[in-house]
């Protein structure tokens, strides 16, 4: 029984990796992405039913479009399954007994997932064109005053902390709309450190803690092979200077955090 809720899990993570992917793409140009009918970025062609369903698609398209036979970028495949992967794991880590079912669990589990979207979203568009959608932003930050008030009805003493994180957003909004914006376009460096409060606020203070250390380790690692390759990375924080994805790195590292510290928590690990 479980392992056949775990399978419809996992091929509802591959669906929505399927709308990461169009999110990620759409977003950036400003096209709508829940309306407008998936096409070919190629030759614009309308994708038909058969063309749309994630991994198995790409598989037996031979990793080629069906009408212009441009080939499909790898990294849709690869969001796809990771994401499938990922809901499966997190579903995992909060130690379900589906015969008999905590509504608490579920309603975290659902959250989870919406917070999820958010975070990969972020990140796939940090990693293609190193900036953070405002959009997106709201949108987790949504996720997280709906998580926020869920919590506090269920502890009443997190209500202050939430209220400092949140008054810390709107300085951060202010500052960015009000003040930044007569010099800068857009500050990556406020929408990240909004970024981060977002987190705290679905998270707790010492899963930032190690969200931020595997962060750095993770950025490290990439710099350090980018100088074998015998680049030169600019991790400068300017506009159009950016050259390392922050934003793309914590938005990972804190999906792989929170599945970790949920299996170490609802597994009695430590």
């Amino acid at each position: 029984m479980e392992a056949i809720i775990y399978v419809m899990i996992f091929f509802i993570g591959i669906y929505f990796g399927s709308f990461f992917t169009l999110a990620v793409y759409r977003i950036p140009k400003g096209e709508n992405i829940t309306y407008k009918h998936s096409y070919c970025p190629n030759c614009n062609h309308k994708l038909g039913i058969l063309d749309l369903v994630p991994v198995f698609s790409y598989l037996f398209l031979g990793a080629k479009c069906r009408y212009c036979k441009q080939k499909i970028r790898p990294r849709y495949f690869l969001l796809e399954i990771l994401s499938g992967i990922s809901f499966v794991l997190f579903a995992i880590s909060f130690n379900i007994n589906f015969l008999n079912i905590e509504i608490h669990k579920i309603v975290l589990l659902g959250l989870g997932i919406l917070y999820f979207s958010a975070l990969v979203i972020i990140a796939g568009i940090d990693k293609e064109k190193r900036e953070i959608q405002k959009s997106v932003l709201f949108y987790g930050l949504f996720v997280s005053v709906i998580y926020m008030i869920y919590s506090c009805t269920i502890n009443y003493n997190n209500v202050y902390a939430y209220v400092i994180y949140l008054a810390f957003i709107v300085a951060l909004l202010i500052l960015d709309n009000y003040f930044l914006k007569r010099k800068l376009k857009e500050s990556y460096l406020t929408q990240l450190l909004i970024l981060l409060v977002i987190m705290v606020i679905f998270s707790t203070e010492y899963v930032i803690i190690y969200t931020i250390i595997l962060t750095l380790l993770s950025i490290g690692i990439s710099i350090l092979i980018e100088k074998i390759k015998n680049h030169k990375p600019t991790v400068k924080i300017d506009n159009k200077q950016i050259k390392v994805p922050f934003a793309f790195y914590i938005c990972v590292s804190n999906i792989i955090v929170i599945i970790i510290t949920n299996f170490m928590y609802y597994f009695k690990l430590v």
